[in-house]
């Protein structure tokens, strides 16, 4: 048998001639799904008041204890009460929308209001290679998963810790990851959270590259701040919120929810409890420095009752994602949550099951900040290389989903039905040729070839698909420009910093 003339292969190079290399944020073309009444969506407000006005959130930090003391809290040891007037003042104060700025202008994004970004997934020791094997994640896997965020279409941030380098000490990791966001991709980057000083080498890599007064008034980066549920912020977390809000960076107040293990058994009495613990984040926030970019959300997982692990993909995170996005609306504030993730080993049907369903809740939500949309596996405990390429596909798909219709398409459409004879077909009218390649969205990592087409070409799966699309993208990258000089005063930096750090292994 032989391919068909024009067929797989001229697909291929037609949508390779006209493959987009980035796409601004989303403006949404959705309407949002609210799930409770405006009386039903004060009395949730109500209870997560309670929450913070009578049972409190501790602050483990004693900085923190005395700047919520100097704002008027009500402070017993570590436990923070806060009065729902006083909170809703402080978050009052954190701006509705949040503009990150990219090395390379072109791709600052602004995000909040009916805007969305997305980003890559975040923080796995481990990851599933080229070859499909399960290994350590390393400092090369790191540039690589840079690199194809890089040139994935609809990923607005190269990331964060798109995989933990196992093979750099954790004193000197942070310095490696923050040069890598850097060097190989021109988009807005996140920055290191396990401790003040990597916080502020963070900020101080970021002043070389834009320059201390722009810094200052400028956002630059976004980083993770997590609740520890139930009703804990540690100092670990704290102390990286003074250093980012204090320098006008922006924070991600993320409670780490684990739905019936660090919450109740509920999913409105969750999101009553995340709602409580991410504003008592964003209005810290204020504290430490009146508008200061925050981005209230959640990382959610739902917990099976047979087993306690995590889960993803379930009715219910979908339904909290819709309730937080209802709150965030009603308090002008941007938020968050994780998109395309799976509890699933491999590149499977779950994998994509799991994957497409949260993906889509979140969608329906309006999330402004979406993390975790490519490369999840296992609970983030892995980062595919395979799944990266599908999922950064699919997020084009989530994309055009989002945007809406296209309705001044009509009046054109209804020419070109005219134009037609019944019983006939429209591939040769005027209007087919001029709108083809805009029309339908034509993956190029899905399948839709007959079987004999198919199989002639390999029959490859889709996690073959996607390791051979990885290949290929690393092999074909180019590195955008970086000035020599801030190149080099990156590394006399990180050179400067690790001679202070010294020989530590740990």
């Amino acid at each position: 048998m032989s391919a068909r003339p024009g067929g797989r292969d001229a697909r291929q190079k037609m949508r390779s001639e006209r493959a987009v290399t980035y796409m601004p944020p989303m403006e949404r073309g959705l309407p949002y799904m609210d799930l409770l009444s405006a009386d039903e969506l004060e009395r949730l407000h109500d209870y997560s008041m309670q929450i913070l006005e009578e049972i409190g959130i501790e602050f483990r930090d004693d900085e923190a204890i005395a700047l919520w003391q100097a704002a008027g809290a009500d402070v017993t040891g570590q436990r923070v009460r806060i009065d729902r007037h006083l909170l809703m003042d402080l978050v009052a104060k954190a701006p509705e929308t949040i503009t990150v700025h990219a090395r390379n202008p072109a791709k600052t994004v602004t995000l909040g209001g009916r805007r969305t970004i997305f980003t890559p997934a975040y923080g796995s020791p481990n990851v599933l290679d080229l070859e499909g094997k399960r290994r350590n994640s390393t400092i090369a896997d790191f540039v690589n998963f840079a690199k194809l965020a890089y040139q994935a279409p609809a990923m607005h941030m190269t990331g964060g810790v798109l995989c933990e380098p196992m093979d750099v000490a954790v004193p000197r990791r942070h310095l490696h990851m923050n040069y890598s966001l850097i060097k190989y991709s021109d988009k807005a980057f996140m920055g290191a959270v396990t401790s003040r000083e990597r916080a502020e080498d963070t900020v101080s890599m970021a002043k070389i590259v834009f320059g201390d007064e722009f810094v200052h008034n400028n956002t630059v980066t976004v980083s993770i701040a997590n609740c520890n549920s139930p009703l804990v912020w540690d100092s670990t977390m704290l102390d990286a919120v003074k250093v980012y809000a204090a320098s006008n960076q922006a924070i991600l107040f993320t409670p780490f929810v684990l739905a019936g293990a660090s919450t109740p058994a509920s999913t409105i009495g969750a999101v009553a409890q995340l709602n409580a613990e991410a504003l008592a984040g964003v209005a810290f926030a204020q504290v430490v420095r009146p508008g200061a970019p925050a981005i209230y959300g959640q990382w959610l997982a739902t917990v099976s009752m047979k087993t306690g692990a995590p889960m993803a993909g379930t009715p219910e995170i979908d339904h909290m994602n819709m309730l937080v996005g209802q709150l965030a609306r009603r308090y002008k504030l941007p938020w968050r949550c994780s998109g395309m993730c799976t509890s699933s080993k491999l590149v499977d049907a779950q994998a994509g099951y799991e994957a497409a369903r949260n993906m889509y809740g979140v969608l329906i939500a309006g999330a402004n900040f979406v993390l975790s949309t490519t490369g999840y596996l296992e609970g983030a405990l892995t980062q595919s290389y395979s799944k990266f390429m599908l999922d950064a596909e699919q997020m084009v798909m989530f994309y055009k989903l989002g945007q809406g219709l296209v309705k001044s398409e009509l009046d054109e459409s209804l020419d070109a039905i005219r134009q037609s004879e019944p019983g006939g077909h429209y591939l040769g009218t005027a209007h087919t040729l001029k709108n083809f390649e805009q029309a339908f969205f034509v993956p190029d990592l899905m399948d839709h070839d007959s079987f004999e087409q198919w199989s002639f070409a390999g029959a490859r799966d889709a996690d073959t698909r996607g390791r051979d699309a990885a290949a290929k993208a690393l092999r074909e990258y180019q590195a955008p420009p970086l000035d020599e000089a801030i190149d080099e005063a990156l590394l006399e930096f990180m050179k400067r910093k690790e001679l202070l750090i010294g020989d530590a292994v740990l």
